[in-house]
């Protein structure tokens, strides 16, 4: 068993680490008090070739491994959740199915563009009455001629307003349940599609976070990605590789967390001594990072089982799973840790703790990934 990164997955570790610490951190608390997406970083991600690295080079990618892309997001969620999110969304739930599913003039004319960072991504599944219970989707596509008309609304949509091109599900046959539906590429500025709401969130307030409303939408027949009726095992496989990237996501802010109250243990000076030099505290900070270690290596061993082309359901679920509550439980005690300062928005934690909430909801509950673990293991009895 290896359990280190190559030389060129280190030296990337590096240069991400660099960007993010000179480019990303200091931006920060801004991003998240404004609300304001960040598009001049998002620009400077694009020249670095961050946008498409883990697609082929001839798609406009970097060509990197899973790995590598894991390590990105962690690196990037280190210094901001809400970077980190938008990252992670473009290139897992957007560019991911059109590379994976995608005909070949479809992954030239969309996954192109979005690999280079010309353009953003965003993946629109969820509705109102369809969250955890995905196949419940009421969004309706009908073949008119030579084209797909769209009806149907999404909500909580990351990237939903910013977005270029949006891969959306939708039913094409109600008689076939989850076999009815379908995934489509949508282009922003096609009549008939609006942005309607943008949500006010708990945390990662950098992002976007948008409802698209379809109103008789018409698309090219075309826009048909892969075959009719294969959109739900289309986009559970999509979700698959997101959890990769939401658990890396995961990682990074926890890690943020443990690093920033292990400065402050050993600067906060109590009862004549630095915090630090009590139990209590070492206790805490152990606990962080053990937890977030074993986190880390569930994130890779996912990343490791996708570059081999083996199945990685379980392990995806497992690492979303664990890193996520992990994640939180490194925040509560980092802002514990701080005491009443980690209450305020002076010290990174509070913010650090908002952004992190999301990671055990998003792309899957926790409750939603223990199904999908248990469900794996007890097909193998």
């Amino acid at each position: 068993m290896d359990f280190a990164l190559n030389e060129e997955q280190e030296m990337f570790r590096k240069t991400i680490r660099e960007f993010a610490e000179k480019e990303i951190m200091p931006r920060a608390q801004e991003i998240d008090q404004k609300g304001e997406f960040p598009w001049d970083i998002i620009r400077k991600m694009a020249d670095l070739g961050l946008m498409g690295l883990p697609f082929p080079e001839e798609y406009g990618g970097a060509g990197g491994d899973a790995i590598s892309y894991a390590i990105a997001v962690e690196e990037i969620a280190r210094a901001s959740g809400s970077v980190a999110i938008t990252y992670s969304a473009h290139i897992s739930l957007a560019c991911s199915p059109i590379y994976l599913f995608g005909t070949e003039e479809q992954k030239r004319k969309y996954l192109i563009p979005m690999a280079k960072g010309e353009k953003i991504g965003a993946f629109g599944l969820t509705e109102p009455g369809a969250g955890s219970d995905a196949a419940a989707i009421k969004t309706r596509a009908v073949l008119d001629g030579d084209e797909w008309v769209i009806n149907g609304q999404k909500i909580f949509i990351t990237n939903g307003s910013v977005a270029d091109v949006v891969v959306i599900a939708a039913v094409t046959d109600p008689a076939k349940g989850k076999k009815g539906i379908s995934n489509f590429i949508v282009e922003k500025g096609t009549p008939g599609f609006r942005v309607g709401r943008e949500e006010d969130k708990m945390g990662l307030r950098g992002s976007v976070t948008s409802e698209l409303i379809f109103e008789n939408c018409r698309i090219p027949k075309e826009n048909l990605l892969g075959k009719e009726g294969e959109g739900y095992k289309q986009f559970l496989m999509t979700l698959d590789g997101g959890r990769i990237g939401i658990g890396a996501m995961a990682v990074g802010l926890g890690m943020a967390a443990l690093e920033a109250a292990a400065r402050y243990a050993k600067e906060r000076v109590q009862f004549g001594q630095p915090i630090a030099e009590f139990q209590a505290i070492q206790w805490m900070i152990a606990d962080m990072a053990t937890e977030l270690e074993a986190a880390r290596l569930l994130v890779l061993r996912a990343a490791w089982l996708k570059d081999q082309g083996q199945r990685f359901t379980k392990e995806a679920a497992m690492a979303k799973l664990f890193a996520s509550e992990a994640a939180v439980r490194a925040c509560y005690k980092a802002i514990q840790i701080h005491g009443g300062y980690g209450y305020t928005k002076d010290y990174p934690v509070e913010r650090l703790y908002r952004d992190a909430r999301l990671t055990t909801i998003g792309e899957g509950t926790s409750e939603i990934q223990r199904l999908v673990i248990a469900r794996h293991i007890l097909e193998s009895f």
